[in-house]
């Protein structure tokens, strides 16, 4: 089965149409950061979120690790789902789901050593899916995504083949790497920001390339 593909930092309407147009499956938009590429205004995303035609789902990139912060948050935009790109306080899903019970959560796992096998563990047992990235939340300035830097896809593998739920793959994924990704870890979805764009915005041609070589 091919990967759902997620196209990431989409930062206006024509670059969510261009995504879908070329086959993508979800799209991200990304909210307020410590760093890091795609940063949009709430209004905008709650702009694309509605209109976007189903079945394609919108992300809300959000880096609250309270409940009360990321439900304010999710209430400015009205994406499908959220997808939270920092470690949670305990308790935070279940205080999620009691105020939006409709939304799917995704946890975005910085894969970093063996130490993020169980991390992903944990976290599978309370979100939807999970997305493997090549952040890193321990600096002093926290990278929470859009890095374009690959990590240890044995690690991601791994994760894939224990995980409940379905996993995506992120990181540093671009035409020229993405079928030896899949073969390597199997993920349910893939998802890239900084591979299909030049000078910072949204290539057709690199689109085209990346669904081409993913197998569409």
């Amino acid at each position: 089965m091919k990967p759902r593909i997620k196209i990431c930092c989409i930062s206006s309407l024509d670059e969510a149409f261009e995504a879908i147009r070329h086959g993508a499956a979800a799209l991200g938009l990304v909210g307020p950061m410590p760093s890091g590429p795609g940063i949009i205004s709430d209004e905008l995303i709650q702009q694309i979120a509605r209109s976007v035609p189903p079945p394609v789902s919108t992300f809300l990139l959000s880096s609250e690790t309270k409940a009360e912060d990321v439900v304010q948050h999710y209430q400015k935009t009205r994406t499908h789902t959220i997808q939270l790109v920092d470690a949670m306080e305990p308790g935070s899903y279940a205080r999620i789901r009691q105020s939006l019970p409709g939304v799917k959560l995704v946890q975005v796992i910085h894969v970093l050593d063996e130490s993020s096998i169980d991390e992903s563990m944990r976290a599978a047992e309370e979100a939807d899916a999970l997305l493997l990235d090549s952040g890193n939340p321990k600096l002093s300035v926290k990278v929470l995504g859009g890095t374009g830097n690959i990590h240890d896809w044995s690690l991601s593998r791994r994760i894939v083949e224990h995980s409940p739920i379905p996993v995506f793959l992120a990181g540093g994924l671009h035409p020229g790497n993405v079928k030896r990704a899949i073969e390597e870890v199997q993920p349910f979805g893939l998802d890239l920001c900084s591979g299909v764009r030049t000078n910072a915005k949204l290539d057709p041609e690199k689109l085209e390339a990346f669904f081409r070589a993913a197998g569409y």
